[in-house]
């Protein structure tokens, strides 16, 4: 294919950072959509000039500029023509570091200073034309997340220019589905947490996620908690969850498990009472806000409500605190009677909790051993054999749970007498 063609954005950017690379993107110069299509590529959405490689499948976009025309990020007006240069499609982009290109010999074309920005490790806009799209603002924060281990900062007029945005009303226009798709990306990082503090910077908490915004200040029993607020245990929670799992819903959850606490009336500050039961409809407000999976709202808010028995479950001495019949609740509303895989994730998600403070990151969470293990002895109850006795209806479950308790009380006996 006789294309005047380049590697282009975060491939180019992550090969200068040592970073493995997985997705390849290009631009084209000097040709049209016509030209494209008569080489074999297939043409992908209506509003940019994207085309799909026969062969590779990955993106080939033709160079283009773009001018402001409405609101959001929707309103621009794009124009691809083979007059488009290649410095003029690498100005559109957002930061340095994204807007360096690579041709057929390897060599870099980095007429914005990415380079330099890249070795000094500094995010930095390219043009003022990044005050025109607001997704902008969650993107930085995101890249600030993803680099962070590498040191990266951002430039301190990028950042005044992303509050600049925030304060204009610039965020507003944003829809749903893409300020997710930008949480996603951020709870995939190794350092999510650096996302939300961004946008706490710049003031995009409080703009788009007020109930999280709502634990600034929010305090809590210093034995317990020694890092501070409830604002900071809840980052502290997140990134703990990240070094746990690699499931992002768990990460989700332990973000946003202690939204009831920002409803505690501050007289009875730093205690919180029924702050779990509080928080399950401001984490189902959340959800609905920004049409989160139902799977994840699911265990978003089971790990809401129930974290604070979950911890209980053992004493500090390592022995059963609570009763049967709490043991038995918590378990049938967590559905680990159906799914013990799911269980797992709420517990993981406790766990971060539990090291998502101050002098506890390295702490023992044998609470999660302890309720994996009740819950296997509990799911060993013979439904069918119940049934055969002749049960029906209603009676079969009100059996099943008095085996269930009588099989916790035996599990409870076991354990204390192993734990002494």
């Amino acid at each position: 294919m006789n294309l005047d063609v380049y590697l282009v954005g975060g491939a180019v950017r992550d090969a200068l950072l040592g970073i493995e690379v997985y997705d390849r993107d290009w631009v084209v110069i000097g040709a049209t959509s016509d030209e494209m299509l008569k080489q074999g590529f297939q043409q992908v959405g209506k509003e940019f000039p994207v085309f799909i490689h026969p062969k590779s499948k990955e993106e080939y976009a033709l160079a283009r500029t773009e001018r402001k025309m409405g609101v959001g990020y929707h309103g621009f007006e794009v124009f691809a023509a083979p007059s488009v240069t290649l410095e003029e499609d690498l100005i559109r982009r957002d930061l340095t570091i994204n807007a360096i290109a690579q041709d057929k010999q390897g060599r870099l074309i980095d007429p914005y200073g990415g380079q330099t920005d890249i070795e000094h490790r500094v995010l930095r806009h390219v043009s003022e034309a990044f005050a025109e799209d607001p997704l902008r603002v969650l993107r930085v924060a995101r890249f600030a997340a993803k680099l962070h281990a590498f040191g990266f900062t951002i430039a301190p007029e990028t950042e005044q220019l992303m509050t600049q945005m925030v304060q204009g009303g610039e965020l507003s226009a944003l829809t749903p589905e893409r300020v997710w798709q930008e949480l996603v990306k951020a709870l995939s990082t190794d350092s999510p947490s650096v996302f939300f503090e961004v946008l706490d910077r710049v003031g995009a908490v409080q703009a788009l996620f007020p109930s999280l915004f709502a634990l600034h200040g929010v305090t809590q029993p210093k034995a317990y908690h020694p890092e501070g607020d409830v604002w900071i245990h809840s980052l502290m929670a997140l990134d703990a969850a990240a070094k746990l799992s690699t499931d992002i819903r768990v990460r989700f959850a332990a973000l946003v498990h202690d939204l009831g606490k920002g409803l505690t009336d501050p007289e009875l500050w730093p205690k919180h009472y029924g702050h779990e039961a509080a928080g399950v409809p401001l984490v189902a407000e959340f959800c609905r806000t920004y049409r989160v999976p139902k799977k994840w709202q699911q265990l978003a808010e089971r790990v809401t409500e129930w974290h604070g028995l979950i911890h209980q479950g053992l004493t500090s001495e390592g022995k059963p605190f609570l009763k049967p019949k709490t043991y038995l609740k918590v378990l049938k509303s967590c559905g680990i009677l159906k799914n013990s895989v799911g269980f797992d994730a709420i517990l993981l998600a406790c766990e971060a909790d539990a090291k998502g403070r101050l002098a506890f990151e390295a702490c023992a969470y044998p609470q999660r051993d302890f309720w994996l293990r009740l819950a296997t002895s509990v799911n060993a109850v013979d439904h069918q054999a119940i049934i055969k006795q002749g049960f029906k209806g209603a009676e079969i479950s009100l059996e099943i749970d008095k085996a269930r308790l009588q099989l916790i009380v035996d599990f409870l006996k076991t354990y204390s007498a192993t734990a002494e």
